[in-house]
């Protein structure tokens, strides 16, 4: 054979390999497009509130915040100064507010972290109540807070602190987990 014959035979063959080196190079940089592996946010809102409403047309919850981002590549959203109020009927009101958070995909569960308040307030059985914590995880349709950081409570005449913590909302039920520490002021006699 002559190499006049040979030479588009080894073109081929070359640009061949050529072909399956560049596909196995692109294959071990991940494939997808640069901008869809950065963690840049496709929206910004800013000084937003959103309500969420009963089946009776009463508003449950309502969530604000001074800034909400969007990312795209994983779903997520977070929140700046986001404050949060529950008042269902029948029930005192709870707000609870942080430094920043984190709002789930469906927005069923928040996360809230840093200088983390909660607030409940009076009703004719109890006197207002507060709490203190880095973070909670806010689960609204449960009608639940958790947090598995220290937590302090204080209410009138009584404080309790403890680390890791669940409170029913709906029932008024507090699990403290390790470390709790109480104390109670005897009432004053008239």
């Amino acid at each position: 054979m002559s190499t006049t014959r040979l030479f588009p035979l080894l073109l081929m063959a070359a640009l061949a390999l050529l072909t399956l080196w560049l596909d196995h190079q692109v294959r071990i940089e991940g494939g997808d497009h640069p901008s869809l592996r950065r963690h840049d946010p496709d929206y910004l809102i800013t000084n937003f509130t959103t309500t969420t409403y009963n089946s009776q047309g009463h508003a449950v919850t309502t969530l604000a915040a001074a800034q909400m981002q969007h990312y795209p590549d994983d779903d997520s959203t977070d929140v700046t100064s986001p404050r949060l109020v529950q008042s269902k009927p029948e029930q005192p009101r709870f707000t609870v507010q942080a430094d920043r958070g984190q709002i789930s995909r469906e927005g069923d569960e928040i996360f809230l972290y840093d200088h983390v308040v909660l607030v409940r307030d009076a009703d004719a059985q109890e006197p207002p109540a507060k709490m203190t914590t880095s973070f909670l995880h806010v689960l609204r349709d449960k009608s639940l807070v958790r947090t598995d950081r220290p937590v302090q409570f204080e209410q009138e005449g009584r404080s309790l602190t403890g680390r890791g913590m669940e409170y029913h909302t709906d029932t008024r039920e507090l699990f403290l987990h390790a470390d709790v520490r109480a104390r109670f002021e005897a009432k004053k006699a008239p």
